[in-house]
Protein backbone atom coordinates (compact mmCIF):
# COMPACT_ATOMS: atom_id res chain seq x y z
CA UNK A 1 0.00 0.00 0.00
CA UNK A 2 2.83 2.16 0.42
CA UNK A 3 4.76 1.58 -2.84
CA UNK A 4 3.92 1.94 -6.53
CA UNK A 5 6.72 1.02 -9.39
CA UNK A 6 5.92 2.37 -12.45
CA UNK A 7 7.40 3.41 -16.00
CA UNK A 8 9.82 6.21 -16.69
CA UNK A 9 8.17 9.98 -15.36
CA UNK A 10 8.47 13.80 -16.58
CA UNK A 11 8.39 16.49 -14.17
CA UNK A 12 4.64 17.03 -15.06
CA UNK A 13 4.59 13.58 -13.40
CA UNK A 14 6.07 14.99 -10.39
CA UNK A 15 3.09 17.73 -9.55
CA UNK A 16 0.41 14.72 -10.17
CA UNK A 17 2.43 12.13 -7.46
CA UNK A 18 2.03 14.76 -5.01
CA UNK A 19 -1.39 15.00 -5.94
CA UNK A 20 -1.76 11.37 -5.34
CA UNK A 21 -0.41 11.74 -1.94
CA UNK A 22 3.39 10.17 -2.57
CA UNK A 23 6.07 11.57 -0.06
CA UNK A 24 9.08 10.59 -2.07
CA UNK A 25 10.47 9.36 -5.41
CA UNK A 26 12.91 6.50 -6.05
CA UNK A 27 14.94 6.48 -9.60
CA UNK A 28 16.38 2.67 -10.14
CA UNK A 29 17.05 3.82 -13.80
CA UNK A 30 20.74 5.48 -14.83
CA UNK A 31 20.92 8.31 -16.99
CA UNK A 32 21.14 8.15 -20.62
CA UNK A 33 19.33 4.83 -21.05
CA UNK A 34 17.34 6.10 -23.70
CA UNK A 35 17.63 8.81 -25.92
CA UNK A 36 15.36 11.57 -24.66
CA UNK A 37 14.92 10.43 -21.71
CA UNK A 38 14.27 13.14 -18.50
CA UNK A 39 17.52 12.68 -16.15
CA UNK A 40 17.65 12.03 -12.81
CA UNK A 41 18.91 15.43 -11.86
CA UNK A 42 15.77 17.30 -13.36
CA UNK A 43 13.12 14.65 -11.80
CA UNK A 44 15.46 15.74 -8.28
CA UNK A 45 14.80 19.18 -8.80
CA UNK A 46 11.01 18.67 -9.95
CA UNK A 47 10.87 16.74 -6.37
CA UNK A 48 12.42 19.42 -4.82
CA UNK A 49 10.04 22.04 -5.83
CA UNK A 50 7.03 19.89 -5.13
CA UNK A 51 8.27 19.07 -1.29
CA UNK A 52 8.97 15.16 -2.24
CA UNK A 53 12.05 12.96 -1.25
CA UNK A 54 14.27 12.54 -3.61
CA UNK A 55 16.76 8.91 -4.17
CA UNK A 56 18.59 7.77 -7.08
CA UNK A 57 19.58 4.22 -6.44
CA UNK A 58 20.47 3.26 -10.65
CA UNK A 59 20.47 -0.33 -11.55
CA UNK A 60 20.94 -1.16 -15.23
CA UNK A 61 21.02 -5.45 -16.13
CA UNK A 62 20.97 -7.40 -12.90
CA UNK A 63 20.38 -5.60 -9.15
CA UNK A 64 23.86 -5.30 -7.77
CA UNK A 65 23.69 -6.67 -4.20
CA UNK A 66 24.70 -3.14 -2.74
CA UNK A 67 21.68 -1.54 -4.02
CA UNK A 68 19.50 -3.60 -1.95
CA UNK A 69 20.40 -2.10 1.45
CA UNK A 70 20.03 1.68 -0.12
CA UNK A 71 16.45 0.75 -1.74
CA UNK A 72 15.83 -0.55 1.68
CA UNK A 73 16.91 2.88 3.44
CA UNK A 74 15.26 4.85 1.45
CA UNK A 75 11.97 2.79 1.74
CA UNK A 76 12.39 3.00 5.73
CA UNK A 77 13.33 7.15 5.46
CA UNK A 78 10.04 7.52 3.67
CA UNK A 79 7.47 9.27 5.78
CA UNK A 80 4.56 8.14 3.46
CA UNK A 81 3.98 6.50 -0.14
CA UNK A 82 6.77 5.98 -2.46
CA UNK A 83 6.94 6.09 -6.11
CA UNK A 84 9.69 4.27 -7.77
CA UNK A 85 10.04 4.39 -11.24
CA UNK A 86 12.58 3.04 -14.19
CA UNK A 87 12.30 2.18 -18.03
CA UNK A 88 8.97 -0.36 -17.28
CA UNK A 89 8.54 -0.64 -13.27
CA UNK A 90 10.00 -3.87 -13.40
CA UNK A 91 13.60 -2.89 -11.67
CA UNK A 92 11.72 -0.77 -9.43
CA UNK A 93 9.59 -3.76 -8.30
CA UNK A 94 11.96 -6.07 -7.85
CA UNK A 95 14.67 -4.18 -6.12
CA UNK A 96 11.54 -3.05 -3.82
CA UNK A 97 10.79 -7.00 -2.95
CA UNK A 98 14.61 -7.72 -2.30
CA UNK A 99 14.41 -5.03 0.50
CA UNK A 100 11.46 -5.64 1.71
CA UNK A 101 12.64 -9.30 2.19
CA UNK A 102 16.01 -8.43 3.19
CA UNK A 103 14.09 -6.49 6.15
CA UNK A 104 12.60 -9.77 6.98
CA UNK A 105 9.11 -9.03 4.58
CA UNK A 106 7.48 -12.74 3.74
CA UNK A 107 8.18 -13.83 0.46
CA UNK A 108 5.09 -14.85 -0.46
CA UNK A 109 3.23 -12.23 0.18
CA UNK A 110 5.42 -9.74 -1.63
CA UNK A 111 4.95 -11.82 -4.92
CA UNK A 112 1.56 -11.67 -4.19
CA UNK A 113 1.67 -8.12 -4.04
CA UNK A 114 3.59 -7.83 -7.23
CA UNK A 115 1.37 -9.99 -8.86
CA UNK A 116 -1.77 -7.34 -7.78
CA UNK A 117 0.62 -4.73 -9.46
CA UNK A 118 1.15 -6.08 -12.55
CA UNK A 119 4.79 -7.76 -11.63
CA UNK A 120 5.54 -11.52 -11.70
CA UNK A 121 8.07 -11.62 -9.14
CA UNK A 122 8.24 -15.37 -8.87
CA UNK A 123 11.80 -16.12 -10.38
CA UNK A 124 13.09 -14.65 -7.55
CA UNK A 125 11.29 -16.32 -5.06
CA UNK A 126 14.52 -18.12 -4.12
CA UNK A 127 16.48 -14.91 -3.66
CA UNK A 128 13.35 -13.18 -1.37
CA UNK A 129 13.71 -16.44 0.76
CA UNK A 130 17.26 -16.21 0.98
CA UNK A 131 16.97 -12.66 2.15
CA UNK A 132 13.90 -12.76 4.61
CA UNK A 133 16.02 -15.81 6.51
CA UNK A 134 19.02 -13.94 6.67
CA UNK A 135 16.93 -11.09 8.55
Amino acid sequence: PNFSASPQISVADVAQAVRDGFTAVICNRPDNEDMGQVSAQEIAKACADNGLSFTHIPVSGGIPEEAVPLMRDALAASTGPVLAYCRSGTRSTNLWALAEASAGGSPEELVESGARGGYDLRGLMPLLRSLSQAH
